[in-house]
């Protein structure tokens, strides 16, 4: 089942770091993507029809056709990355395939990132960066580029996974007011360290918070969970960031409540149909948009690379798989 030199075979779909890259040519038979562009189907079809593992990424669609086009040698798909919505994990089962993650190694960077987004926002930060760039700078008036306090706001997190708490302990250290809305609540030993307070049902949370944050994945249930309906629910003068996925939000009504000034601002790392961002928001001077940054380290991509070759040397010497994804488990 293994290449001639008793490595395993494997595919990567993208180009990835190159220390990482290296790693992998020397411990696998790997056969690298050198190519930028995103593979097609019939691409990712090809590259999954002669090996023992596959690694694609997260803008990888690995649905039921791609994984049909498998061999029986196809053992392990070792996901460069987090999150697993974009795998048919359920199929992959079904067919004796193991599909691995990259959790945890994210976790600090993408918050990093959604605090920085939460500052920013709210204090008009990329506003003025352009404004001071098209000469539009015409010196301090005490009225001029006016944002918000973010001390003493009230911060609501969807999704209290490592990310949203991650999150909220910056939060706290800032100064904010900690609320969440998770699928189950927090221990309380855990909970107590943010101060946060648990909302069991999200809509009556969203009138009392000031800024609202998602880290949740993107499932069948979170699908356009922010609508237009939820929108209407948040005060004009609060702000949405979004770090987690763009299919969370349905992008049409938050363009809208956002024009109408139904809200102050939006900061977003992730987008609906990415790459395309939704044309209303990128219209917006209000809203900071980032292109899916979140967990773009130099440290955070070594070691989703580390996670990926661990899993694969669990495979070849037939141990656990530390980062198995189950189906029914995102």
């Amino acid at each position: 089942m293994s290449s001639s030199n008793n490595k395993p075979r494997v595919s990567v779909t993208q180009r990835l770091p190159k220390v990482v890259e290296d790693r992998m040519v020397n411990l696998f038979d790997t056969t690298l993507r050198h190519d930028t562009n995103l593979m097609t189907k019939d691409e990712l079809k090809r590259a999954i029809a002669d090996c023992e593992v596959f690694v694609p990424t997260v803008t990888d669609i690995i649905n039921s056709d791609v994984i049909s086009a498998a061999s029986k040698k196809l053992r392990l798909i070792a996901n460069f990355g987090a999150g697993t919505d974009h795998i048919d994990i359920n199929f992959a089962h079904e067919r004796g395939i193991i599909v691995t993650n990259t959790p945890g190694v994210l976790t600090e960077d993408t918050a990093d990132l959604t605090m920085a987004l939460i500052l920013a926002v709210p204090r008009r930060l990329v506003e003025g960066d352009r404004r001071a760039r098209s000469g539009k700078f015409d010196g301090w008036t005490p009225t001029f580029m006016l944002g918000h306090r973010i001390r003493g706001k009230r911060l609501g997190i969807i999704g209290m996974g490592r990310i949203g708490q991650a999150v909220a302990r910056r939060a706290k250290m800032f100064g904010l007011e900690v609320h969440y809305h998770n699928r189950n609540r927090l221990p309380a030993g855990i909970e107590d360290t943010f101060d946060a307070t648990y909302w069991p049902t999200l809509d009556p949370m969203l009138p009392s918070i000031d800024i609202l944050v998602i880290t949740c994945p993107n499932t069948p249930e979170t699908y356009h969970l922010i609508n237009k309906k939820r929108l209407k629910l948040l005060s004009p003068t609060s702000y949405i960031v979004n770090t987690s996925r763009g299919e969370v939000i349905d992008e049409a009504a938050l363009a809208n409540a956002l024009s109408l000034g139904e809200l102050s601002g939006a900061g977003l790392d992730v987008y609906e149909k990415e790459p395309r961002i939704h044309p209303d928001l990128i219209k917006l001077q209000n809203v900071i948009l980032s292109p899916h940054i979140g967990s773009a380290t130099h440290e955070s991509r070594q070691e989703m690379g580390e996670k990926v070759m661990i899993n694969i040397r669990a495979m070849m010497d037939g141990h656990a798989y530390p980062d198995r994804v189950l189906p029914g488990i995102k």
